[in-house]
């Protein structure tokens, strides 16, 4: 006799009425029959939101991704927009990317939208995340929907939810809409849709916000056509408007892994769509050694993260971290803004409190503000909104996101690989180099290195393990980094930074979040935090060193790298 929990009983019987299709039905009695371990892994809690939204683990159940957990979702969503917009028409626009069932889980979250009565703008064919940011924008809309799990495993989908001003939903909205959808029962969800609610919308949008990310991101006049480009999408969305967009800006040598270029929610070609990791762009960079490319650029499967290897002082092709890339375009956001003499002190560009500290020390060196939020592209998209009177001129975070301005309110893969050509061609032109600029940088702030380790801990179990990690770097805090002296300690669950020297402690004004942050008196900082879309526990470490010349780089780097290898030899977290 198979023992079931309980509680977890009561949720599966729920999902056995007639509430709910026979085919979900038939599935959830052959987890009963022949996997009770995943039928516990499926109903054990609700799926919930975290930095990017809703993801998880396709399948039946409450702790699953499908029609009924997308379903509830959206009729929850639905009665929160009308119950705060009275007799006005709604609208919300709906975006899918390349995974499985996106699409026809695109079309439920449009059906449930439709029968409440809220106009759909829906895309006919799957595109990139950034696009629908912007079109919940260009079309007026009250929020937005893209169906995705980012750079996720091909099991995996998920519910990201973007608000009016085209960033993801954060305070207040955030917890009211939640308390929204945990007052609906499945029985409440309208799934009947309502066909003239629904308009299909692609080109149009396609065209204006091509248009938009040549007009943000491409800068002055220079030779364009000399730059080679290699291009992989890594079987992803951004292959319906990037080689587009570079085109009209004027690049014309761009290189297609054309094995990748064929959107299919397996990838196929790679162990993981992500481009933080190397492997993901190793036949981007094959076909950048057998045409010379200058730049080789990987973008995740909605579009949103952007891997850039460049070729460095010695002609080899290199790949470069996020806090490496974002440096370099921030640093040239800001001079083009300087050249136009547009600069004002109320400028201001933003990061994360998990990214390079080097973020700082760009802002103190032009005059102008760095804001610093959570991890998550909605909480630098808050910022622009709660800072109306302030001009934001770009940001972005260690896991491969930048924003280019603000008429896209996400972490936008399109504009952001334009930008990163127009600094290559510009450098090249001047006998320089993208790499070169990451280096001058370097010099003249201080040589900064990061490093990301993930451990994965899936179920039930890993999320014990988790926890108890983060219980126990709390309770017993660390006093020394590799021989270095800690020197204050940020504990965003409690929002206090204490000063370990002075015992005085004060109030972090950043919304509470799972996140530990050392800092040593010789400038390391060790960041933990859980991940709030994946089953893992992540260590962010930084490091510095001075750096007398372009020509001592490899030295140091080695010396950094030697630092960060002790640091997690110590902290007995390698992956």
């Amino acid at each position: 006799m198979i023992h079931i929990e309980p509680q977890i009983l009561e949720a599966v019987n729920k999902w056995l009425t007639p509430n709910f299709d026979e085919d979900t039905q038939h599935q959830i009695k052959e987890l009963i029959a022949n996997n009770p371990d995943e039928l516990k892994e499926s109903f054990y809690k609700n799926l919930e939101f975290g930095t990017g939204g809703m993801r998880g683990v396709m399948g039946v159940g409450t702790n699953r991704i499908n029609k009924y957990t997308l379903g509830k979702n959206t009729q929850g969503l639905a009665n929160y927009l009308k119950e705060i917009h009275h007799n006005k028409q709604l609208k919300v626009a709906i975006a899918f990317d390349c995974r499985h069932q996106s699409d026809t889980l695109a079309k439920v979250v449009s059906d449930v939208f439709s029968a409440n009565g809220i106009q759909v703008y829906l895309f006919s064919e799957l595109r990139p995340t950034p696009e629908l940011s912007f079109a919940v924008r260009h079309l007026d809309c009250d929020c937005g929907i893209v169906l995705t799990a980012s750079h996720n495993p091909p099991e995996y989908n998920g519910y990201k939810v973007y608000w009016n001003d085209g960033g993801q939903i954060v305070p207040p909205e955030d917890k009211q809409i939640i308390e929204a959808i945990n007052a609906i029962d499945y029985s409440d969800i309208q799934f009947n849709s309502n066909s003239n609610l629904i308009e299909l919308i692609d080109t149009k949008i396609d065209e204006a916000f091509i248009n938009a990310s040549i007009n943000n991101g491409s800068f002055s006049d220079t030779n364009r056509e000399e730059l080679t480009v290699v291009f992989t999408s890594l079987h992803g969305t951004s292959i319906t408007i990037l080689p587009e967009t570079l085109k009209r800006a004027g690049y014309q040598n761009i290189h297609i892994v054309e094995e990748q270029a064929t959107p299919n929610g397996d990838f196929p070609t790679v162990a993981s769509p992500n481009p933080e990791e190397p492997e993901a762009l190793a036949m981007a960079m094959e076909l950048a050694e057998k045409v010379n490319a200058d730049i080789v650029i990987g973008t995740d499967p909605d579009s949103d993260r952007l891997g850039i290897a460049v070729r460095d002082n010695n002609n080899k092709l290199t790949l470069l971290n996020g806090n490496q890339s974002m440096l370099v375009m921030t640093d040239f956001l800001i001079k083009q803004r300087q050249n136009k003499g547009l600069h004002q002190s109320s400028d201001f560009i933003g990061s994360t409190i998990v990214s390079t500290p080097m973020m700082n020390d760009l802002a103190t060196h032009y005059g102008i503000e760095c804001k610093v939020g959570l991890t998550g592209f909605k909480w630098i998209a808050k910022m622009i909104k709660d800072f109306p009177q302030q001009h934001f001129i770009g940001g972005g975070e260690e896991s491969f996101g930048f924003m280019v301005g603000d008429f896209v309110r996400d972490k936008d893969a399109v504009t952001a690989s334009l930008l990163a050509c127009e600094i290559a061609a510009q450098a090249k032109h001047n006998d320089s180099s993208f790499y070169n600029e990451l280096l001058s940088l370097y010099q003249s702030h201080g040589c900064y290195k990061e490093y990301l380790v993930s451990l994965v801990k899936k179920g039930i179990s890993g999320a014990e393990e988790i926890k108890q990690m983060m219980i126990d770097f709390r309770s017993n805090p660390l006093e020394t980094i590799n021989g270095s002296k800690v020197v204050m300690l940020e504990d965003y669950q409690s929002a206090t930074a204490k000063d370990l020297i002075t015992g005085e402690e004060s109030p972090i004004d950043i919304p509470k979040s799972n996140v530990l942050i050392y800092y040593t008196e010789d400038g390391t900082k060790v960041a933990c935090r859980p991940s709030g879309t994946e089953p893992k526990i992540k260590f962010y470490i930084s490091v510095k060193a001075e750096l007398e010349s372009i020509e001592a780089f490899d030295d140091v780097e080695t010396k950094l790298d030697n630092k960060i290898q002790a640091i997690i030899n110590e902290m007995k977290i390698s992956s």
